[in-house]
């Protein structure tokens, strides 16, 4: 009896975003825009991340002095507007980045099973029941 091999599998370096230099703009190097460039990425759960300035590839992102949020929920985001003049580059606008993440493989056995999922879905359902305090509302003006 064989287990599959659930570890996590880290991928290469990922950069499928380029920020301008508009105040709006940024690096947005998450999931969705990695499936939206590559449909066919295969990453059944993000076990583990890492984020590196492309032009800086062995300076941590915490050394760059900018504001970059790294995490295994959305990928990495890093806004111009949240820059400050100074740091590694004399702009206050974002570095290219890149990210590694380790993914759990998309084989039955290794992700978690159905159940756990039904148990998050009845917490908003509960939500749901108090909505229903607002037809009582509408139930006023009838009798007027």
């Amino acid at each position: 009896c064989l287990l599959p091999a659930c570890d996590c599998i880290w991928s290469d370096w990922i950069d499928v975003w380029y920020p301008s230099a508009d105040k709006d703009s940024g690096d947005y190097e998450t999931f969705e825009n990695i499936w939206k460039k590559n449909p066919s990425w295969d990453c059944a759960k993000v076990e583990n991340i890492s984020c590196r300035a492309e032009k800086f590839p062995n300076t941590s992102i915490a050394d760059l002095g900018q504001k970059v949020e790294c995490n295994v929920d959305v990928g990495l985001i890093c806004n111009n507007k949240d820059q400050q003049l100074g740091g590694i580059i004399p702009m206050p606008v974002c570095l290219n980045y890149e990210i590694s993440v380790c993914c759990t493989p998309n084989i039955p056995d290794c992700l978690p099973p159905p159940s756990t999922t039904s148990i998050t879905t009845s917490t908003p359902s509960s939500t749901t029941s108090s909505v229903s305090t607002p037809p009582t509302s509408t139930t006023t003006p009838t009798p007027t």
